[in-house]
């Protein structure tokens, strides 16, 4: 049975819907005023493998995550570019997307933007208002915390213990805004009219209209960062549950946040007044999007996700060593989807799943399956799941060796049958993962024909070398220093980024580790 953790009730709990039912599922999104950094696709990476596990399960699921359009960070940005918010806005929607698209995030069914829907916040707040929960102050609407006997109860926090906000015009110090009055330095393309005149929302109104309208007024997910809890959900939940008079969420799930350590060892967040923010657009440089997604996925999701250490005013060493780590490791998975080619002739990503039946043949990969759904069920512990990853590949990679299976004429049926079986689970689990194992394809100086030639002709001079040499290389100085050269050309090679295999079925080749 699916068990998920809730923030709000503080424990474990069955999931409330069966396989088969549609579920909801609303996770913030970003506020598109600067490029996406990695930490912004936590999330996304995190929910789209909910998704992933749900839909496997059997769930219909409907996932919005939206984008706020509209804010001062906002408004602040694109005066500071000279350039409009639409126009900022666009741009680094752009990017976002692109982003998501790197990493393999294809789970989400709606990105509402905050602007396309704010005759539904003002709706909002006029009931909010009518309720006795709200109350219009010079052009500014607030929600009035006092009101809602509930407030609190997401972070565990009393009226009292909420830190004052500014607000000249409120009647209680922790009451937030609804609405804002345009200023006067504003551009007119945020000003909205209302019923308390031109103006503009507030971040909290925004996602409780836009969930409300694509996903009605029970959510069974609420899902974001960690860091979002207070102030922003927890206001969320109130002026929600305050409005439509219904349970806004069955379940809160929030996601741990990017941990880092300077080059002193001070262990600090990822922030951009820290100066430490490392774009997507440039992780990307250095590591594979499935490689980040990986990096992600290796740990809980309620638990931090540790970078490692990082100079990040070191030039000559971009990126954290845990995102180096993540790399090194995720390519012990392309390199076995490459070896799946050479022995079943096809790629990684075309073979059949082992479980579209509903059954596997092999006992030990039934019981292998059984331990991925009990990580899994546990709250998404995809961690467990990316160990249980590196075991079934582990042991695929012995069965080859064992089997010869890459020697032509070697490997018995029964070998091949159950090494194609493996394959299939392990494909069926990376797809649950959102891992796509291919190696990606290397654009390579001169056209890939001519590079494959070259490289080709270089292996067989290598391995003539070898043949020639070896044998009597302990006696015989001249054919020692024949196979010293074989090791020349690998050295060589690999200073070039190309790595050698030597295997028993032949010497094969790639570009880089």
């Amino acid at each position: 049975m699916l068990q998920v953790y809730s923030t709000l009730s503080r424990k474990k709990e069955p999931f409330p819907k069966q396989p088969g039912e549609a579920v909801s599922m609303y996770v913030c999104g970003p506020t598109v005023y600067k490029p996406s950094h990695i930490g912004h696709m936590v999330g996304p990476v995190i929910f789209d493998t909910v998704k992933r596990y749900l839909a496997y399960l059997g769930y219909k699921v409907t996932w919005v995550v939206n984008i706020t359009d509209v804010d001062d960070k906002l408004i602040a940005r694109a005066k500071e570019l000279g350039t409009t918010v639409h126009v900022l806005a666009e741009t680094m929607t752009a990017d976002y997307f692109e982003c998501l698209k790197k990493l393999n995030v294809t789970g989400i069914d709606h990105f509402p933007k905050a602007t396309e829907h704010i005759s539904g916040m003002v709706a909002m707040i006029e009931a909010l208002i009518a309720k006795g929960h709200a109350y219009a102050a010079g052009g500014d609407v607030y929600f009035e915390v006092t009101r809602d006997g509930d407030y609190g109860k997401l972070c565990n926090r009393t009226v009292e213990d909420v830190e004052p906000a500014l607000g000249a015009k409120k009647r209680n110090p922790g009451d937030f805004a609804l609405w804002k009055a345009a200023k006067p330095d504003e551009p007119p393309e945020v000003q909205f009219p209302s019923p308390w005149g031109v103006g503009r929302p507030g971040w909290h109104i925004e996602c409780s209209a836009m969930s409300l309208a694509l996903l009605g007024e029970t959510l069974d997910i609420h899902g974001g960062g960690l860091d979002l809890t207070f102030p922003h959900h927890e206001n969320e939940l109130a002026q929600s549950e305050c409005c439509n008079g219904a349970p806004f969420a069955k379940i809160w799930m929030h996601n741990g946040l990017l941990k880092l350590k300077d080059k002193d060892g001070k262990e600090d967040k990822m922030a951009g007044s820290l100066g430490n923010v490392l774009n997507v657009a440039e992780a990307l440089k250095h590591v594979p999007g499935g490689a980040l997604r990986f990096f992600m996925l290796q740990t809980h999701y309620r638990s931090p996700i540790d970078l490692g250490l990082w100079d990040w005013n070191n030039k000559t060493k971009p990126i954290p060593d845990g995102l180096l780590s993540a790399k090194a490791a995720f390519e012990t998975f392309q390199r076995f989807a490459e070896r799946v080619e050479r022995v079943l002739g096809t790629g990684f990503a075309e073979r059949p799943g082992l479980i579209a039946g509903g059954a596997t043949v092999n006992l030990k990969f039934a019981a292998a399956l059984r331990k991925f759904e009990r990580f899994m069920n546990d709250d998404f512990n995809t961690g467990g799941a990316v160990g249980l990853l590196f075991e079934l590949v582990t042991g695929m990679n012995k069965l080859a060796d064992d089997a010869q299976l890459e020697i032509a004429g070697r490997g018995t049926a029964q070998a091949l049958q159950e090494f194609s079986e493996g394959v299939g689970l392990i494909r069926d689990i990376t797809g649950i993962l959102g891992l796509e194992l291919t190696a990606p394809k290397v654009e390579l100086a001169g056209g890939d024909e001519l590079v494959a030639g070259l490289m080709q002709l270089i292996l067989d001079l290598r391995a003539n070398l070898r043949t020639d040499a070896k044998a009597a290389a302990k006696d015989n100085p001249l054919k020692k220093a024949m196979f010293d050269q074989t090791d020349l050309i690998r050295s060589r090679l690999s200073l070039l980024n190309v790595t050698l295999e030597d295997r028993p079925a032949g010497t094969t080749w790639r570009v880089g580790g």
